[in-house]
């Protein structure tokens, strides 16, 4: 299971952005981390065919699958249908990792019998000002 954020564990951060000029305010070789919605798709797009790593935050299934089609590294779903989800990803071979955002560690175990790929704390997300 891959861990973000845990206090024990070093691990890289995801950058929150609202807009692409958002991402000069990123460290190189940052994973931003955007909400699947129509608007942002400009910013989306953008990571895709600039080859920046992403974390895409998803409510369905059907942008589940989107998410998986625009390049995503990873796949932030709702703990409520984690499981759901993690079976599609595996069911398609997404390339992508999917992640649960979870608060407190004894989430973590929960998670890992349900064989999801990871968790996301929310110390590893950073916002930037742009």
């Amino acid at each position: 299971m891959i861990i973000f954020g845990h206090k024990f564990i070093e691990s890289d951060s995801f950058y929150s952005v609202i807009d692409i000029d958002a991402i000069r305010c990123t460290p190189p070789s940052s994973t931003l981390y955007i909400k699947f919605d129509e608007k942002n798709l400009d910013i989306i797009n953008h990571t895709k065919l600039n080859n920046i790593s992403t974390a895409i935050i998803v409510s369905s299934k059907l942008e589940l699958i989107y998410a998986s089609a625009l390049g995503a590294k990873y796949i932030v779903v709702p703990n409520s249908h984690a499981k759901d989800f993690q079976d599609i990803a595996e069911n398609y071979l997404f390339d992508a990792k999917i992640l649960v955002l979870i608060e407190h560690e004894k989430e973590i175990e929960e998670l890992a019998v349900l064989g999801i790929d990871g968790v996301l704390f929310p110390g590893a997300i950073v916002r930037t000002n742009a």
